[in-house]
């Protein structure tokens, strides 16, 4: 067998980590490569995190810099497979006391749209994307993230691919919806061990009778967002929307709010509201 060649280590602490993936990773180059990529994820930039921003290079002019030419080698055509990374680093979050998810927390499900010319890209095609709030060119994922009150991190993620990708269209056998792949990565979720009290979700998903039924079929509670005009199903009298609910209840002012809670929220700046 072929003596592995050390690897150039990562900076400080950061080393003891990545060596718990070097068993992930047949070459020296492939080693090399996801140390530089995390090291540039966790280094503060003043841009997003580009290929030339996550090698530390000027944008655009910086692109042919042998650092930037590395790492897209290491992120595009390097044979490492990137769900056994992925499982991996779930595996160590879920076995450190620090992040190991409890009952208490939330499985947030939601989709991310990046804005993406051309055609040839894969699974990109002109679809919403929620970040700009209209349909574009571009390419949407579809995640799951645990959180509690006091952290939260993401599990995993898959590309959702429009139906002309496939060649019989949304009647393909390969061509899943977005709300199809939500509903699998929440039951992977909850295969994997993550412990949730329930599945979140915005109004893309909660207004999706289907998927709510996926879930339930599933065993999974969940709470989910509903527009104001969507109806669910309920008995007899009571409150088909949002709407009528809150109509049903009771109130005469903040001094005597009835049927009515307040909520003190904090938001990301440390200011409060309630």
């Amino acid at each position: 067998m072929t003596r592995r060649l050390p690897c150039p280590p990562a900076p400080g602490p950061l080393e003891a980590y990545a060596a718990r993936f070097d068993d992930l990773f047949s070459t020296l180059a492939q080693r090399r490569g996801f140390r530089e990529y995390l090291t540039g994820l966790l280094l503060p930039r003043d841009r997003n995190k580009t290929l030339t921003c996550l090698a530390g290079t000027e944008p655009v002019v910086g692109a042919q810099h042998p650092s930037v030419q590395r790492l897209q080698f290491f992120l595009s055509e390097s044979t490492w497979d990137h769900e056994r990374v992925n499982a991996r680093r779930v595996e160590l979050l879920l076995a450190d006391p620090a992040t190991a998810p409890h009952a208490g927390g939330v499985l947030v499900i939601d989709d991310s749209g990046d804005r993406k010319d051309g055609k040839a890209t894969a699974h990109i095609g002109r679809q919403w994307l929620g970040r700009l709030g209209k349909t574009d060119n571009g390419i949407v994922t579809v995640t799951t993230c645990w959180a509690d009150e006091n952290l939260y991190y993401p599990l995993h993620a898959v590309p959702y691919s429009p139906a002309h990708h496939f060649p019989k269209g949304r009647s393909d056998p390969g061509f899943r919806t977005k709300l199809q792949i939500a509903a699998e990565l929440a039951r992977t979720a909850n295969a994997t061990g993550v412990a949730f009290r329930a599945v979140a979700a915005d109004c893309a998903y909660g207004d999706q009778d289907g998927f709510r039924r996926q879930l339930g079929e599933a065993g999974l509670p969940f709470v989910m967002a509903l527009k104001p005009s969507h109806g669910t199903w309920a008995y007899g009298r009571d409150a088909y929307t949002p709407v009528d609910a809150a109509r049903a209840l009771t109130w005469t002012d903040p001094e005597h709010p009835g049927d009515w809670t307040a909520i003190e929220r904090t938001f990301r700046d440390g200011h409060t509201e309630t």
